[in-house]
């Protein structure tokens, strides 16, 4: 997203929150890009690469977008991803396993992503049923 339509969602959050004499975490993008990238173990550095439309172009008129650059920033989700399982405030607060809990009636109980069933069967086969995948039953 642009750092100009940041800007405009969080003038129409800061406008909401008047009402209460509140104001957003952030009055402008750079001001959350700063509180980003000063964020602990945020220290990966950023990357970036260009690209360009290059399907077909019409006769005539060319659309402006067609032609330009644009560049894209990122950060290596790898590294990303290090970063959050190896940091110790997550450590009980985030699941980085599928898992089912059902009731005692057999109802499946959903609490999170990592609770449903489509990062059940992203993980769990008919043909694999050896993955350390935890169960829990809940008793009510």
């Amino acid at each position: 997203m642009s750092a100009g339509d940041i800007n405009f969602i969080l003038s129409l959050w800061a406008a909401s929150l008047a009402i209460h004499n509140d104001e957003p975490p952030f009055l402008r993008a750079m001001h959350m890009y700063n509180t980003i990238d000063s964020t602990p173990l945020g220290d990966i550095p950023w990357q970036s690469f260009s690209l360009q439309y290059n399907g077909t172009q019409p006769a005539g008129d060319v659309l402006s977008w067609m032609q330009a650059d644009y560049d894209v920033w990122f950060h290596d989700p790898c590294t990303l991803v290090h970063n959050l399982l190896s940091n110790p405030d997550f450590k009980s607060d985030f699941d980085y396993a599928p898992f089912q809990e059902h009731t005692t009636d057999g109802v499946h109980w959903f609490q999170n992503f990592m609770s449903g069933i489509w990062a059940w069967n992203q993980a769990v086969s008919p043909y694999h049923y050896f993955f350390q995948v935890k169960t829990h039953v809940l008793i009510w």
